[in-house]
């Protein structure tokens, strides 16, 4: 056992004490007060274009986020640091209450600035930062663009994940560091550190972003637009300057152009910096890239094939609408050219289970994960031969082209069907909870499994049920499952054992 972080007591010699929650706090207040600093900074981008567009009214409201972040960054930062290191249990909880005060404090600008009700900003701001899509913003088109970018912003923040963003510029490692990071739900570490592979996954999104600029660009649809469009495209985002969405434009090159950015942002990051620094091409040997355009190519046939036979559409509208809803469900971006609501039941769920599987593990896409369903297949494969060699016989796993260690495999499956298991817990839980607290006139309880599984997948696509007309108790349930699901659930079940305990 790891003694480092024991306290021994003057009175009993020999007898330690385990260490409180207070002194585990201070062992993490101050990463977590640069952290907040961090994101105060980046928090004032919004103001140049306050400035650029002449919405100096608007200056005060947006003040109010950056001022909140930094208020408690300075509180935080000023407790003195404790000797020892944080629990694996702290980083979690500390990672889950990072996200929910970035939504919190997120909020003021939509409040102050828009007169929007504050649960309908925690809402707005939750789902930014998770990049999930879903909105109550009343009336998008006259919003000040200040407000809007602000929206974009937190998407393209949280793609990557805030406690990356923020190690990142920091550049110092350390374990409390490296625990928070992965807390968040990240694994690639393609880099020697924590904060190499932070910084090197940043310098990706930032040419994968401005690449992405270029190719909206190309459609025609101006600047602003196509910065907005392409910061949470990459990010996988989905939130639009304009309440119709991509729709708005009725620019079908637009739509296509768009496919790519959503893929780019669905893909493993270890691939763009294995094609930069390596010069290796390893897309079509990666098996995460490989189900997810194998997924694609058979959500875009079956739509497609649905729109044509059962909702007779055209067959070059069915095209369409088959290959962007697919890209934009599988990818969790939330883009859309149609309204599910349109579909038939069996279409939509077609759509329903891409959503749910998401895109890869290092990637800003959300769901489960592609790298979990591989593992799953993986494991399926191994069990059968282990049946056919016999139990005796040594039957390697091998997993992202290493194996697995005799003993690991029903431990390492056990770990990734744990958060299947609680994705699919939380979906039916919230399900029945809209279900009977919600009203829902005019949409069944599929159109509502709908709507959770693209919360909890942080996907965005909506039938219509999510709505500002709302009750508060909808739209607070919407608001913990887009949490939860940004962060795989297990940070915000430490978050609530720890607040359970020290409530004893």
């Amino acid at each position: 056992m790891d003694h480092r972080n024991d306290r021994h007591d003057p009175a009993l010699p020999g007898r330690k004490i385990l260490p409180t929650a207070n002194s585990q706090f201070a062992i993490i207040a101050p990463d977590l007060g640069l952290l907040f600093l961090f994101i105060a900074l980046v928090s004032c981008a919004p103001f140049l274009i306050g400035f650029r567009y002449g919405e100096v009214e608007y200056l005060l409201p947006m003040a109010s986020a950056p001022a909140g972040f930094g208020l408690l960054g300075i509180l935080l930062a000023g407790i003195p640091r404790a000797e020892g290191e944080a629990h694996l249990s702290v980083a979690l909880s500390a990672v889950a209450l990072i996200w929910l005060i970035a939504a919190l404090i997120g909020a003021l600008p939509y409040t102050l600035g828009l007169g929007m009700p504050y649960v309908d900003s925690v809402f707005e701001a939750m789902s930014g930062w998770t990049g999930t899509g879903l909105s109550l913003m009343p009336s998008v088109e006259t919003a000040p663009r200040m407000i809007l970018f602000w929206r974009s912003l937190t998407q393209w923040m949280g793609g990557l994940g805030i406690v990356a963003f923020t190690v990142a510029l920091a550049g110092r490692s350390g374990l409390t560091r490296f625990r928070l990071y992965r807390s968040e739900g990240r694994s690639e570490t393609f880099m020697p550190s924590v904060v190499a592979t932070a910084i090197e996954m940043w310098r990706i999104y930032l040419v994968l972003t401005a690449i992405g600029v270029g190719l909206v660009l190309l459609s025609g649809v101006p600047l602003w637009d196509a910065v907005n469009i392409a910061m949470t495209a990459i990010s996988t985002g989905g939130f639009s300057v304009h309440a119709a969405g991509i729709l708005y434009y009725e620019n079908p090159v637009l739509e296509m152009l768009v496919v790519p950015i959503m893929i780019a942002g669905a893909l493993p990051f270890k691939l763009y910096y294995l094609l930069y620094h390596r010069r290796t091409f390893a897309l079509l040997a990666d098996p995460q890239a490989i189900l997810l355009f194998a997924l694609i190519l058979a959500g875009c046939a079956v739509i497609t094939f649905d729109l044509v036979t059962i909702s007779s559409l055209a067959p070059a509208e069915a095209l369409r609408q088959g290959v962007f809803m697919t890209v934009s469900g599988i990818t969790c971006t939330g883009f859309q050219n149609a309204n599910p609501l349109d579909w038939y039941g069996a279409t939509v769920m077609v759509l329903t289970m891409l959503m749910l599987i998401g895109g890869s593990a290092g990637s800003t896409a959300g769901g489960i994960k592609l790298g979990r369903v591989i593992l799953s297949l993986e494991m399926l494969n191994w069990w059968f031969r282990r049946l056919y060699s016999g139990w005796r016989a040594i039957t390697p796993l091998r997993h992202d082209g290493r194996p697995i260690l005799e003993h690991l495999p029903e431990y390492e499956v056990s770990k990734s069907m744990l958060v299947v298991v609680l994705f699919v817990l939380v979906a039916t839980v919230a399900t029945l909870l809209l279900l009977h607290i919600a009203p829902h006139a005019g949409f069944d309880s599929a159109d509502v499994v709908f709507e959770v599984v693209s919360a909890v997948s942080n996907v965005g696509i909506s039938t219509g049920f999510v709505n500002p007309g709302m009750g508060s108790a909808a739209k607070g349930v919407f608001i913990i499952v887009m949490w939860v699901g940004r962060l795989e659930i297990v940070p915000v079940i430490a978050l609530v054992v720890i607040g359970a305990s020290r409530r004893r």
